[in-house]
């Protein structure tokens, strides 16, 4: 069994990433269907596991004889082959137990407190399962003949479609919120813009009667707005004018109170402002610190306010003794332009061309260009940066793409990429995104995809993710994915205010195509008011729930359609990024009682009494 989930793993990896056939409807068909077989047949391991640990505890040899000893032998001694076959290659969605040490796994299996609870009546007493050998053995042995019979016809389509592995992206696996510090050193392409807005910036405000003014800079997603601010606030010019400056990242939760919070936490340069949960006391707070000096608070990344909110916002920050306190909002969205707005905006687009061409080869090369770059990788470099239409996010991605691999079929390949085709216009980057997804290694797409399962803007600790896609089966925990997809572009690495502890962001693009990649996976209700069941994948596998609008009843309606029409015994990864809610609990209780396969549950709730007891088999996690 472990050797065919082995082989069906390691050659689905392997194949898919070294010939690119990820466009291939025939093979992504036998994939999904490959890849159910594997995670049914893992559910059957794991199941035979929990029942070799209960025989541990009880004494008994149930599911120990014959089947398990053997089992369990071979599972250790196949675990070893497949990765001397397969090299370096790291197997996607392993079970995490199958990927322990030996001494670790036959430690896990003899101690008594590392027990897999298969559930919990109201009561708290543990109902446990019995064993059907018979059942099992033949659970087993359809699940190999199953996965033997999808694996030859798998390698029945790559006879006939073409080897591309000499031009595939290698990468060594062993080597957004956002913040007043850019990690961009220079800021390319808009330095008369730039010099021109910093002095209107002092001048409005020294010439300025008003008490507080608005300046808004907006431009599409990937335009560089949150880059270009961060470079004005951290201007000494600016420094020396505004002696009171805080930077907030606001996204899409639009909260006042902890808006208010997060300014009065800067502008003290201490942390207690979070035990404050007064508005009032806040906008006090607020009030009395700024009260003699001018002041700069940056709003980055504003997506929806309504003008109470706004008002509600602003009002402590207006009422200093100093003229010419200054606002300044980033946002992707004109609409909000006119609603926050007391001066001209800024409006930012692409790069002018040669000073993003010259940013493209900075990202690519890093002052150090090979002795072949003039002669043969100029123009292609140029020719695609003409695609990337002034961008500098998509030139991050794609300028990291080049940068893996400076032979001129690789950029040559990058160049004629279908994906391209999909451009809908001047501000479109997502196909440029795409295409540098598509060039990530098998496991570190697998990686990425997850993401669509948090919230936007949400901090990822390396520990955090790592537990999340060991849980699911993804990677090994030694392998430092995180870093690898920061240097290919796709996570920014910050450190926190007060911790200093370091953490990743995702740009809010970058998490769109994470949804759209994981799309037939991953499911993220983040609306209870627009969800529709009907839109839903069957093959969804993992499940979040990050929605922050108010409940309506018709997410009870749409949550039992969506009952009818996914295997909900069958999902592996639950996560409820909601407080507990009365009637969100209830619905969840509806839904998903019926859960088996869960490997990750994430909920959040007011004691340990308050736990859930309506998972009854949850043996997995």
């Amino acid at each position: 069994m472990e050797a065919a989930i082995g082989a069906a793993r390691g050659l689905v990896g392997r194949e898919a990433q070294r010939r690119g056939v990820i466009n291939n409807p025939s093979l992504e068909e036998l994939l999904h269907k490959l890849h159910t077989k594997v995670g049914k047949a893992e559910d059957a391991l794991d199941e035979l596991h929990y029942f070799i640990i209960q025989d541990q505890l009880d004494g008994t040899q149930y599911a120990v004889p014959d089947l398990g000893n053997t089992l369990w032998g071979h599972a250790r001694h196949i675990r070893h082959a497949i990765h001397h076959t397969i090299g370096n290659f790291i197997l996607p969605f392993f079970s995490c137990w199958l990927l322990q040490d030996d001494d670790h796994g036959a430690a896990a299996m003899n101690d008594p407190h590392n027990t897999a609870n298969p559930g919990s009546g109201n009561d708290g007493s543990v109902t446990k399962l019995s064993f059907d050998r018979v059942a099992m053995s033949k659970k087993i042995k359809q699940a190999i003949e199953e996965m033997h019979s999808l694996c030859d016809q798998f390698l029945e389509l790559l006879k006939i479609i073409p080897d591309h592995s000499t031009s595939t992206t290698i990468v060594n696996l062993k080597r957004p919120l956002t913040g007043s510090i850019t990690a961009q050193e220079n800021l390319y392409g808009r330095r008369d813009l730039f010099e021109q807005t910093i002095k209107d910036l002092i001048t409005n405000c020294t010439n300025s009667n008003k008490t507080l003014s608005v300046m808004p800079i907006v431009g599409p997603g990937g335009i560089g707005k949150t880059t270009f601010a961060q470079h004005l606030y951290k201007h000494e010019r600016v420094e020396e004018h505004f002696p009171v400056r805080a930077w907030i990242c606001v996204s899409t939760d639009f909260d006042v109170l902890k808006l208010s919070q997060q300014i009065l936490s800067q502008i003290e340069e201490k942390n207690s402002a979070y035990k404050i949960s007064s508005l009032n006391q806040l906008q006090k707070s607020i009030e009395k610190r700024i009260k003699s000096k001018r002041i700069l608070i940056v709003f980055d990344d504003i997506w929806e306010c309504t003008t109470q909110d706004w008002e509600t916002l602003l009002a402590p920050l207006g009422k200093g003794e100093t003229t010419g306190n200054m606002v300044l909002v980033t946002t992707r969205f004109p609409s909000k332009v006119d609603d926050v707005k007391t001066t001209n905006p800024i409006p930012l687009k692409g790069l002018e061309p040669n000073g993003f061409f010259k940013f493209f080869e900075a990202l690519i090369f890093e002052g150090e260009k090979p002795e072949n770059y003039n002669d043969e990788l100029t123009d292609l470099a140029k020719d695609i940066a003409k695609k990337l239409k002034g961008s500098p996010l998509a030139a991050k991605t794609v300028g990291r793409l080049l940068k893996n691999d400076l032979r001129k079929e690789h950029w040559m390949a990058v160049l004629e990429d279908n994906e391209w085709q999909k451009q809908k216009n001047n501000d479109d980057i997502m196909p440029s995104l795409k295409i540098s997804y598509d060039y990530l290694p098998f496991q570190l797409k697998k990686c990425f995809s997850c993401f669509s399962l948090f919230p936007e803007d949400h901090r990822f600790s390396n520990l955090e993710i790592t537990c999340f896609w060991s849980a699911l089966g993804i990677i090994e925990k030694d392998e430092n994915y995180m870093e690898e997809l920061s240097k290919n572009g796709f996570l920014v690495k910050e450190n926190d205010r007060w911790s200093n502890q370091q953490y990743y962001v995702l740009h809010d693009l970058l998490h769109e195509l994470a949804q759209s990649v994981s799309s037939q996976e991953c499911l993220n209700i983040y609306s209870n008011a627009s969800f529709r069941a009907n839109d839903v994948p069957k093959s969804i596998r993992h499940l979040s729930i990050t929605m922050k609008d108010k409940y309506v009843e018709t997410f009870r309606t749409e949550m039992i359609k969506l009952k009818s029409k996914v295997d909900i015994a069958n999902l592996r990864a639950l996560m409820i990024f909601r407080k507990y809610e009365e009637q969100i609990d209830e619905v969840i209780e509806d839904t998903f009682k019926e859960m088996e396969a869960l490997r990750v549950l994430f909920i959040e709730v007011n004691s340990p009494e308050s736990l859930p007891h309506y998972f009854p088999k949850l043996i997995h996690l």
